[in-house]
């Protein structure tokens, strides 16, 4: 078992529609895969007959000839989307016993082009997290092992669960959802692709909010043709989310020629950061090579505010997070904590907020009320949302002299080990968003590519940022770079 759990999508697609397996024998088998691969925590709720269901009315839907693009495609979905009668816990025991009677509207698009659901994946609390440790569940473990050694790897996060179920071939593809990097890091760590949409390509109902003003949804897959096919599948406007674009949504596959001759890449000299291993800029160089030797015309541009950009996000998460998680008061549904009879309302929201949140999340809700509070709000609030703009400004500068998208490193590292920064300041565990939540605060799409492998056998990852709404461009960019990189590595199995 497990040939099929290894196909991509879209040769799932080829497979499925000449009728050289049907979509039940690929959920049978990724089924299979899951129940075995327990080690890896990924999968926080398993939904084996719900998706056995969906895989036989795919089947109906392929024979009739009725068959979109992702019918039949096995998936998990991040413990953050809404999905109905499936818990939904965003990866916190506030939450703990909560199953949404709605889909959110991403997934619901999903089911609706004949996608499987294969049950939800497992996450940093609220998506609060760069490493999965801060999981209800406790933390999603990589497939990947260094060289010589068992120690168990982070798969990054939030989006921990994801990135390992895809790497580790438990699903075909997943969703992720990025608030300052956590579909790239995740994607880079384990060798997948992984792409954060333009802020509002994608709709944000029915998603467990963090930061609204940063948050969106993106494909965490094997390929880019297949992020490509299931970023279509996801995107398009709904008026149910005053963010989401009312755009029409291009045939991202259509788009990837690999023809990048006379496009201009900009290389960004502030992200040549102080203590950047050398295997970092290496393959940095190697990806820039890569895309001139394609054709690409390579310039050094000049992101000037980008050293704000990290102090910036985390004042504006935390307090978007501290505005959203206030709704979690164990009144309505999620975790309830007991009360003495003499004991009021005040003391029993007191009690369940304590109990539900965890130490992460904790921390930021305090700093997000604090940085909004009188007397403050104008010295760090107002300020960091000045700053934002000055650094969606440098972007705009950028790409109106005539850059077509951006090459920079994905992550600072290759993947540490599970608790290897537990007693570190959590600043060092933030530092790991250095290159990507730039991205975030401009709004804008970006691609993350498995590039290469570091000296112990990790993957590493360079990405690659695009042009509001370009992200048919940005993954053509990132389709070149793919073909030329050639990355074919696999973690070996040990769970």
């Amino acid at each position: 078992m497990g040939e099929l759990s290894r196909l991509t999508i879209s040769q799932a697609r080829e497979g499925l529609r000449n009728r050289s397996f049907t979509s039940e024998d690929i959920t049978t088998d990724c089924l299979t895969e899951i129940e075995a691969a327990d080690a890896l925590n990924a999968f926080c709720a398993k939904t084996p007959e719900k998706a056995l269901e969906q895989a036989r009315a795919a089947d109906a839907r392929l024979a009739a000839g009725d068959a979109p693009d992702m019918c039949g495609v096995p998936l998990g979905i991040k413990d953050l989307f809404c999905t109905e009668d499936v818990p939904a816990q965003a990866g916190s025991n506030i939450l703990t016993g909560f199953k949404p009677p709605y889909e959110s509207t991403i997934t619901a698009k999903l089911w609706e082009r004949g996608a499987v659901h294969l049950g939800k994946l497992n996450m940093d609390e609220f998506a609060m997290g760069s490493s999965n440790e801060t999981s209800a569940y406790g933390p999603a473990i990589s497939p990947w092992q260094r060289k010589g050694s068992n120690a168990a790897l982070t798969p990054g996060g939030s989006s921990g669960g994801s990135a390992s179920a895809v790497s580790a071939d438990l699903c075909l593809a997943a969703t992720g959802t990025d608030t300052g990097g956590s579909i790239r890091q995740p994607a880079a760590f384990t060798g997948i692709v992984g792409v954060k949409p333009t802020y509002g390509r994608c709709s944000r109902w029915g998603v467990v909010a963090f930061a609204s003003s940063l948050d969106q949804a993106g494909p965490m897959t094997k390929s880019v043709r297949d992020a490509a096919i299931m970023l279509e599948a996801m995107s398009g406007h709904d008026p149910r989310d005053s963010t989401s674009a009312d755009l029409p949504v291009p045939n991202f596959e259509a788009a990837l020629t690999g023809d990048i001759r006379g496009k201009t890449i900009g290389i960004p000299r502030e992200y040549r950061i102080d203590g950047m291993p050398d295997e970092i800029e290496a393959l940095w160089q190697e990806g820039t090579a890569k895309l001139k030797a394609a054709g690409a015309n390579i310039v050094d541009i000049s992101l000037p505010h980008t050293k704000y950009a990290l102090p910036a996000y985390y004042v504006i998460a935390p307090a978007e997070a501290s505005s959203n998680l206030a709704r979690y008061d164990g009144v309505k549904y999620g975790h309830r904590a007991k009360i003495s009879a003499n004991e009021g309302i005040t003391e029993m929201y007191e009690r369940t907020r304590a109990e539900g949140f965890g130490a992460e999340v904790k921390r930021r809700v305090m700093i997000g009320a604090y940085v909004l509070s009188a007397g403050f709000y104008d010295a760090y609030y107002r300020r960091a949302q000045r700053v934002r703009t000055l650094i969606k400004r440098d972007f705009e500068t950028v790409f109106a002299d005539g850059v077509d998208a951006i090459l920079t490193p994905a992550t600072p590292s290759a993947a540490f080990g599970i608790g290897e920064m537990a007693d570190a300041d959590p600043i060092s565990m933030y530092l790991n968003d250095v290159f990507t939540v730039t991205v975030n605060l401009a709004g804008l799409p970006g691609i993350s590519v498995p590039a290469g492998l570091d000296k112990q056998g990790l993957p590493l990852g360079l990405q690659i940022i695009g042009q509001p709404w370009g992200e048919a461009d940005m993954m053509n960019a990132a389709y070149a770079l793919e073909e030329a990189s050639g990355f074919s590595a696999h973690a070996s199995r040990w769970w």
